[in-house]
């Protein structure tokens, strides 16, 4: 079992609570992993903090599920350690909320995603989410399909082996991450 304290932030005071991390404690001496999500510019900082946190001098957050993108890439160091740190790390928003899926290209970055997928013959979501799954520190990798087209194609991506060179182009592509998080707060369904 795990409980995710949704959408942490640095501001919302979730991880300067003792009273709160107590409560969560109590979930943990239950043997219920306790995690957060995160979300925005600064989610390393926020994954770095709740890595910190401690109750009875044993770490309370054990997973942790962050947006992490070929557009996004940001917190993927802060993941790497908290990984490192033994907790598992759930990738959300792996095709930027559809800006990485067929038809989404809506940024230079994006674009450049689409390009170098259907150079290598295969779908721009299939790209984006075997590039998450390809990361050492990701645990799970959430897909967020809406359709059965969606799931098939989404899930073709574990079967594809990035070739050498994708990596390092693929990250040449990345956004701001202010930029990034400014352009899905314009987003209508935001």
């Amino acid at each position: 079992d795990v409980y995710h304290v949704h959408s942490a932030t640095l501001d919302s005071g979730v991880l300067d609570d003792a009273s709160v991390h107590r409560a969560l404690a109590g979930l943990r001496d239950r043997d219920i992993r306790v995690g957060l999500s995160t979300s925005g510019p600064r989610q390393g900082d926020t994954v770095r903090r709740a890595l910190e946190v401690t109750v009875d001098e044993e770490r309370l957050f054990t997973s942790v599920q962050s947006t992490w993108n070929v557009l996004e890439p940001s917190a993927g160091p802060a993941l790497a350690e908290a990984a490192g740190a033994g907790a598992r790390v759930i990738v959300k928003e792996a095709v930027a909320n559809g800006r990485l899926a067929p038809g989404g290209a809506d940024s230079a970055g994006a674009r450049g995603v689409a390009a170098l997928a259907a150079d290598l013959d295969v779908s721009v979501d299939q790209l984006a989410i075997a590039a998450a799954l390809a990361q050492p520190w990701a645990w799970r990798v959430l897909s967020g399909a809406a359709t059965p087209a969606q799931v098939t194609s989404n899930a073709a991506a574990a079967d594809l082996v990035l070739p050498d060179g994708v990596t390092d182009a693929l990250a040449a592509m990345a956004e701001d991450a202010e930029g990034y998080w400014a352009t899905r707060a314009s987003r209508p369904w935001s």
